[in-house]
């Protein structure tokens, strides 16, 4: 069992020596550019399932191996690695960064908590589309590491009102109604409660609560196996329930965006590359499309989620009580401080929220289709300004706009380079560099049109059915993968796919895209998930059971969408001309 341990602590190390052994064959013993760009493609998508090195690391890869097989010149490489994307990926960051230093992203998830009410059902339908809003600009993982907080302090007043209030009903029914002659036999209890949660080993992050010894018999009967911590399976459930939405919506929300997910933007720049001639991919339309999709994933969501750990009982979601329980009252309670603790709205978040604004409108009106757009202004430059154009415009903004009045003594603008800094994910533009290098390297080597040829007996299969196979795949892929790499590997594969059959590449590429977000099964699927795991509440098989269920909603929507509305918006049911007319060409590795 030692030598085993001791390997397994040694596995990264096996896997990056080992895999480029078992794949020397193909450039030693059959030796085309083909195979050679194989070679990498192969080496790169290991690396990156069994993360033997950082992600950004081994999109450096190209860089290196296709300078040396001939396929691409190291300059060519290296002018691929960088595109509009990170300009876009700059000036959205610039604005993340602006709204997270100035708390604007906790004012507008507490503003819309509190407009549906403390009701658990309505509470985590609240919380799930702050969560959803918030992730259309910024990443999932500072939307999840935000709100969390939040959630966790509502639970803890919730749970800790509830004690309060049993622990008053039980007095008044025992007679027992002055506290004061029963001060020494509470903090004996106390004492010894604290004693027992101290030898329970409750890690560092979990939330520990003081329960009383004994709970009165009208109560819910106490959840074994919890520790102390839930005062009953109903606590327990809907611990599970506010935690796992906020993982769920965290994602979900990004979609809607162009921006909102790095998939996302991985998809439009390799439309680009792929179909220069393409200009169907644009903030406006992108919107149009995701939207709805967003909008209906997260409500089926939210009733599946409420189903399995608040219950099956909507009804009481529609009742008009007059007097308000005590988990409500406390619900309430909190919220209300931590909105009444931010203050009045300060001039940056004012100014954040403008230039937020701003940004969201110029995006959406440059080029939307439907009608002239701002971008028609200028005619003869068609083309030329992009969404990353009015992302660093605004994005740099931030770093002119003083932060203070004239009085201060110290000149600050809204954000400084530090704090951009801090914000920017470099390691995704070295991913997402390195996936573009890819992308380019089998499009000149002919691996993608070779790939093509392989595919063309699935044109047999009916659209449908070949588009829910493709879904299928990528999300359970991505389970175990990280979402860039994911997209990273499958698009040059399934564009040329589309082109032997002669279908749309959008058709097939746009809820590819989408469905390679839906990492909702395991913590390690994606940050979000284990963000909401390290608070305790959710076990893992709890998280396979409710991602199961929000991984088959998101699919089945996310194909009725490219179905339905997604037809008339972007020509699906017909072959673009940007798109090449494909010619077999099948030589072999």
């Amino acid at each position: 069992m030692g030598i085993l341990r001791d390997v397994w602590s040694y596995r990264s190390l096996l896997v990056v020596i080992v895999t480029p052994l078992l794949l020397l064959p193909l450039p030693l013993v059959i030796g085309t550019k083909v195979a050679e760009c194989a070679f990498t493609l192969l080496l790169m998508a290991v690396y990156w399932l069994m993360e033997a090195l950082p992600l950004s690391v081994t999109a450096l890869l190209p860089a290196l191996l296709f300078p040396l097989f001939g396929i691409l010149k190291s300059s060519q490489v290296a002018s691929v690695y960088f595109k509009d994307f990170h300009l876009l990926l700059t000036g959205v960051i610039c604005m993340a960064t602006a709204i997270e230093k100035w708390n604007l992203h906790k004012r507008i998830a507490l503003r819309l908590v509190l407009l549906v009410g403390a009701n658990p059902g309505w509470l985590m339908l609240g919380f799930m589309v702050s969560s959803a809003f918030l992730s259309m600009w910024l990443s999932n993982t500072s939307t999840a590491a935000m709100v969390m907080p939040i959630v966790e302090a509502v639970v803890q007043q919730i749970m800790n009102a509830e004690n309060e209030a049993t622990t008053q009903r039980k007095h008044a029914l025992t007679g027992c109604s002055n506290a004061g002659l029963q001060l020494d036999e509470v903090e004996a209890k106390n004492e010894k409660a604290q004693e027992v949660i101290r030898c329970s080993g409750v890690g560092p992050k979990a939330v520990v609560y003081n329960i009383p010894e004994e709970s009165p018999a009208h109560t819910e009967v106490a959840m074994p196996g919890t520790e102390g911590r839930y005062r009953s399976v109903k606590d327990h459930m809907m611990c599970k329930g506010l935690s796992l939405c906020i993982a769920y919506a965290s994602t979900i929300g990004g979609l809607t965006t162009l921006p909102g997910t790095s998939t996302n933007l991985i998809f439009a720049e390799q439309m680009n590359q792929f179909y220069p001639d393409c200009d169907s991919i644009n903030f406006g339309n992108w919107f149009v499309l995701c939207l709805p999709i967003s909008i209906i994933v997260l409500l089926l969501s939210w009733v599946w989620l409420h189903w399995m750990f608040l219950g099956s009982d909507f009804r009481s979601l529609l009742s008009c009580r007059k007097e308000r329980s005590e988990r409500e009252k406390a619900t309430a309670r909190v919220i209300e401080e931590e909105y009444k603790a931010l203050g009045p709205m300060s001039p940056q978040e004012m100014v954040t929220m403008v230039i937020f604004v701003l940004m969201v409108l110029l995006w959406l009106v440059r080029d939307p289709g439907f009608m002239p757009g701002w971008a028609s202004l200028f005619p003869e430059y068609k083309g030329y300004a992009t969404d990353a154009t009015v992302a660093l415009l605004l994005g740099i903004l931030f770093f002119i706009i003083p932060a203070n009045k004239p009085s201060s003594p110290k000149f600050e603008t809204l954000i400084s380079w530090k704090e951009f800094e801090s914000c920017m994910p470099w390691e995704i533009c070295l991913l997402v560099g390195g996936g573009f290098a890819l992308a380019e390297g089998t499009k000149v080597s002919g691996l993608s049109a070779w790939v093509g040829d392989l595919l063309i007996p699935l044109g047999s299969l009916p659209t449908w059915a070949l588009i829910t196979i493709t879904c299928v795949i990528v999300t359970t892929f991505t389970e175990v993968a990280s979402n860039p790499a994911t997209i990273t590997i499958f698009l040059p594969i399934l564009a040329p796919l589309a082109e032997a059959i002669h279908v749309n590449p959008l058709y097939i590429l746009i809820p590819t895209t989408l469905c390679t977000s839906f990492a909702f099964l395991l913590p390690v699927s994606n940050p979000p998930n284990a963000i909401v795991f390290t608070y305790g509440h959710v076990s893992v098989m709890d998280m396979v059971k409710a991602g199961l269920g929000v991984n088959i909603i998101g699919v089945l929507v996310v194909l009725l969408a490219v179905s339905t509305w997604g037809v008339p918006l972007y020509n699906l049911d017909t072959y673009p001309n940007w798109a090449p007319t494909y010619n077999s060409s099948n030589t072999g590795l």
